[in-house]
């Protein structure tokens, strides 16, 4: 009894440190694409376009693969 208590913890701790990790990754690089949007706009005088645009993406990009990756881990314990 003890040790499947142990057991489903430790699924569940793994499964929060999968998502706050994933958090992180989105916050990362959210702030990444952000100045180097920054960054192009400025070289270019085009602000906010590629700020605004690499931002977009990174959260799309980010957000997309967290999907693939649950999906991917929801086929395996099928």
């Amino acid at each position: 009894m003890l040790t499947r208590f142990v057991t489903h913890n430790k699924s569940a701790l793994n499964q929060i440190m999968g998502i706050t990790a994933w958090g992180f990754t989105i916050v990362i690089a959210s702030f990444v694409f952000f100045y180097a949007g920054y960054w192009i706009d400025n070289l270019f005088g085009t602000a906010p376009t590629f700020m605004i645009g690499l931002l977009i993406l990174a959260v799309f990009l980010c957000v997309g693969r967290f999907y693939w990756d649950a999906w991917l881990k929801m086929q395996q314990q099928q």
